[in-house]
């Protein structure tokens, strides 16, 4: 356990990026109702996901996590749920079938609804209102009553999450997540994409695979793992209050949680020496992610590194590198040493979106996907060189069939932003482009390993 740390600790700290509320009994009335509510995911289940991610760290297992950039409490549907968690199946199978190794799957789902603002206010027509922080703050129209940040938004972002976890949880154990349903999750309007045939392809291999396994006996009544799968949660930590809320103590071992959600990530803006976010963070059992850009120098992260995870387990520290496809291969490769000179045991992850949104001649943010590939094959070329594991992939996509980033063998063009330009906040890859990138990155992970059995041959 931390030494000298309690839920509330981190009120002591510098909080950025939090939310004024204009009624502070409000918000307490919020936070009590909050803090009696059941735990949305369980301290075993977290543990769990530290080992698998343990396992990724020793290049054993690879980490695929994403969703939306902003979940919304407008789009909240079954059909919108269900249509993410199968993209990301077919992104795992497809990484599995081809590099041999189990995918870690984890969603930016169920609680990613607070996002960081680069100014307190936004500004239109010479009117200033309070700048949009997700659905669990306030309104994303721009009108006075909607933009006051409303404590209200926390209990309904609880049981949103409460209902998408429920979903989820029937997905992965009530037979959709069955390999034999590998045909099945491939959405119909993915049939013009030259990836689908690739898909299909494996589908049909994998089926013969498991007709093969039948006939010798094995199936999924007799290895329960064909028609199951293990499927977590994340979001970043930005509203503490709201985490503190659902911070909950171990019975089993005393150790604190965060009941929100498995993993908790820690953002570009709040990472910083003196941070009320690394305060709260340091104190929980969960795993923990932490976003690394071009203005993180090495001995800070070395610093955040030992603050976080001093006694240096396994699986508890993601490191989510976003830099931009032009900054990346000069950015990184200090960070990737310093780290190794010291001994950490991270997981490295690379997030290819944030550091490419561009905005279009007809005034849509995007991100095109050619420079999101390039983010990628800088990563693993920087791990390439350096000898050490690129193990995992940061994405903010969706299973709709939406146009919000150019690019891609189904091409997206900024005259056709328009046509289904639905997200929230930043732009999100289509299931199109986020198959066709879950190829790509296992071509690439592919030449990772052959790099590393050369070496060590």
């Amino acid at each position: 356990m931390a030494t000298n740390w309690t839920p509330t600790s981190w009120q002591a700290h510098e909080a950025r990026q939090m939310p004024t509320y204009p009624d502070a009994a409000a918000f307490t009335r919020a936070t009590d109702t909050l803090s009696n509510f059941p735990p949305l995911v369980f301290a075993g289940e977290a543990r769990d996901l530290t080992a698998d991610l343990a396992r990724v760290a020793e290049g054993k297992a690879f980490l695929l996590q994403g969703g939306d950039c902003a979940e919304s409490f407008a789009e909240f549907h079954p059909n919108n749920i269900r249509d993410t968690f199968r993209v990301i199946l077919q992104m795992a199978v497809v990484m599995t079938f081809a590099s041999k190794l189990p995918t870690v799957k984890l969603g930016r789902m169920a609680g990613q609804f607070a996002k960081p603002r680069s100014g307190d206010f936004e500004e239109q027509n010479g009117v200033s209102l309070p700048s949009y922080r997700g659905d669990i703050v306030n309104d994303i129209s721009f009108e006075a009553l909607g933009r006051a940040p409303d404590p209200q938004r926390m209990i309904q972002a609880y049981n949103q999450s409460a209902a998408t976890l429920n979903l989820l949880r029937a997905f992965s154990n009530g037979g959709y997540a069955n390999l034999h349903q590998v045909h099945a999750w491939t959405h119909d309007f993915m049939g013009r994409s030259p990836w689908t045939k690739q898909y299909r392809d494996i589908a049909d291999r994998i089926g013969e695979a498991l007709d093969f396994m039948a006939a010798c006996g094995i199936n999924p009544d007799t290895v329960p793992q064909l028609k199951t799968t293990q499927f977590y949660t994340s979001h970043e930590a930005l509203l503490l209050g709201y985490e503190t809320a659902l911070t909950r103590q171990d019975s089993l071992t005393g150790d604190w949680f965060d009941t929100s959600a498995h993993m908790l990530w820690i953002g570009d803006r709040t990472r910083f020496d003196g941070s009320a976010h690394v305060e709260y963070l340091r104190g929980i059992g969960n795993p923990i992610g932490m976003k690394c850009g071009p203005s993180l120098e090495p001995d800070a992260l070395l610093r955040l590194l030992d603050t976080l995870n001093p006694s240096r387990i396994p699986g508890r520290m993601t490191l989510i590198t976003r830099y931009g496809h032009d900054k990346i291969e000069a950015g990184l490769p200090p960070l990737v040493r310093a780290v190794m000179r010291e001994g950490h045991p991270v997981v490295w992850s690379c997030d290819p979106m944030h550091g490419n949104v561009i905005k279009a001649a007809n005034g849509y943010k995007t991100r095109p996907f050619e420079r999101i590939l390039a983010e990628v094959r800088g990563f693993f070329a920087v791990h390439r060189a350096e000898g050490s594991f690129g193990g995992g992939i940061h994405v903010e996509m969706t299973g709709q069939n939406v146009t919000e980033c150019t690019g891609g063998a189904v091409d997206v063009t900024e005259l056709s932003l328009s046509d289904r330009y639905h997200t929230h906040c930043d732009p999100r890859l289509n299931a199109g482009q986020s198959l066709e990138l879950a190829f790509l990155l296992a071509e690439m992970l592919n030449q990772e390993l052959a790099e590393r059995r050369r070496v060590a041959a």
